[in-house]
């Protein structure tokens, strides 16, 4: 009878302690993420479509309203004291989704607010050593950062209407582009070459108050992918060697959830950010319709989400919000390209002691959230 009394304690005590390990995971589960990001009032969208803008097309050989029709997907940097977003802009060359030209404009602000666009894109497709993978489809999707000697990097999509491909560019303005072409293309004799790709975040920390280029055990690293989240490594931040198995397949790091708003898609987000907590990655998830997403949540919504990464080994993922951290609320994020209601979060940046997160709203504008950390 003792024995068995003894025994009953011991599992009492293992299953108490099981329960507090539990609910202790629960608590650090959500302890390590960014947020929560705020809308300021009155100020979204802060960028949107302008027909008056005119750029002679060097292709066409004609004046074009590169950015009448949609304005969206930004990327966003620190420069001399100011943010810059980079955005998505469409012309109106075609109908539907992906299916006209898209260019990257520039825009900067003192506030992070109140947006002093070039009448200009700055990134395009051109007659160039590029032009078979970015005519007609165009430049899109950017995601911009900075190294620690002043050198941007630009992660694009190159679409030429038939296969989306990785890209890198780079600059010292943010003005003019060193375009430097599929990022894919030498690894693993091109293996991934053909491969549709797109949304890279690059690995960033805080370097005196800027999101900075940093490394890994020595090498770039990079979170990339729409359908699953994957990653790749590079020495020279253009040429990227995607984390295979050992079979050489595509490591896949995570992927969507059946029942939850990242259930269709799990796209990379900004640039990821290691942190006293590990390395966070944002992303955008995408809701399946029905059962098999989550109810609460529009069917083929876009939701933001985030992931932590082990900073020892950032292909490990540490934990996952469970809910999404900004959801299409504002009639401008269910109106436009995308009604079904998206927040497509793209560009992120440390800015006077706080986080702006710029996003596009419908494929068709773009917005600003900010997370004060010193009112959390």
């Amino acid at each position: 009878m003792n024995q068995q009394i003894a025994k009953m304690k011991k599992l009492l005590t293992l299953c108490l302690l099981f329960v507090f390990v539990q609910v202790g995971a629960q608590t650090k589960s959500t302890n390590w993420s960014l947020g929560p990001f705020i809308r300021p009032t009155d100020i979204n969208p802060v960028i949107s479509p302008d027909a008056a803008s005119k750029f002679f097309d060097p292709i066409k050989q004609q004046q074009i309203d590169w950015e009448s029709n949609d304005t969206f997907n930004p990327a966003a940097t620190l420069k001399n004291g100011k943010i810059y977003v980079l955005y998505r802009a469409e012309d109106k060359s075609g109908k539907g989704i992906g299916q006209r030209t898209s260019r990257i404009g520039l825009a900067e602000s003192t506030d992070g607010l109140s947006m002093k666009r070039l009448k200009t894109p700055v990134l395009y497709p051109g007659n160039d050593n590029q032009k078979e993978f970015e005519w007609s489809g165009g430049c899109e999707d950017p995601r911009v950062a900075v190294t620690a000697n002043g050198t941007y990097l630009m992660l694009y999509t190159q679409w030429n209407n038939k296969v989306p491909r990785l890209a890198a560019a780079t600059s010292k303005d943010l003005v003019h582009w060193k375009k430097n072409g599929p990022v894919f293309r030498q690894a693993y004799n091109g293996k991934f070459f053909n491969m549709a790709t797109k949304s890279a975040s690059v690995l960033t920390s805080l370097v005196n108050n800027k999101l900075t280029i940093t490394k890994v055990k020595g090498k770039y690293w990079m979170y990339w992918g729409e359908a699953h989240v994957y990653a790749a490594t590079s020495t020279d931040l253009v040429n990227w060697a995607p984390v295979v198995e050992a079979n050489g397949e595509l490591k896949i790091l995570f992927s969507p959830r059946k029942g939850y708003f990242d259930s269709q898609l799990t796209e990379c987000g900004p640039p990821a950010v290691l942190t006293s907590k590990g390395i966070v990655l944002m992303y955008n998830g995408k809701n399946l319709p029905g059962t098999d997403g989550d109810e609460n949540y529009t069917a083929n919504a876009y939701c933001a989400g985030q992931a932590l990464f082990s900073p020892k080994n950032p292909g490990q993922v540490i934990s996952r919000l469970d809910k999404p951290f900004l959801i299409p609320s504002a009639s401008f994020e269910k109106s436009g390209q995308y009604p079904a209601g998206t927040v497509f979060i793209e560009g992120l940046v440390y800015f006077k002691s706080k986080w702006f997160l710029y996003y596009g709203c419908a494929d068709s504008r773009v917005a600003v959230a900010i997370y004060n950390p010193a009112k959390k």
